[in-house]
């Protein structure tokens, strides 16, 4: 038989961690999602955003581009 201890310290320190990397995943989301923008802005095609960014078409298209 397999016996758990719950610690509190660990499991604080797996949420932080956990935390961590969505926050990472989230920005580094951002992030691209800034470069295609800046690249419409500078009048890149969508086929060329797409290689740079890998972002679909559609999502390249929902992305707000100011004037």
């Amino acid at each position: 038989m397999l016996a758990n201890e719950w610690d509190m310290e660990t499991a604080l320190e797996v949420s932080r961690e956990e935390g961590f990397e969505r926050g990472v995943g989230v920005g580094m989301e951002k992030g691209v999602e800034t470069v295609a923008v800046n690249a419409l802005a500078e009048g890149l095609s969508l086929e060329q955003v797409h290689r740079i960014t890998g972002l679909d078409t559609e999502t390249i298209n929902g992305l707000r581009v100011l004037p």
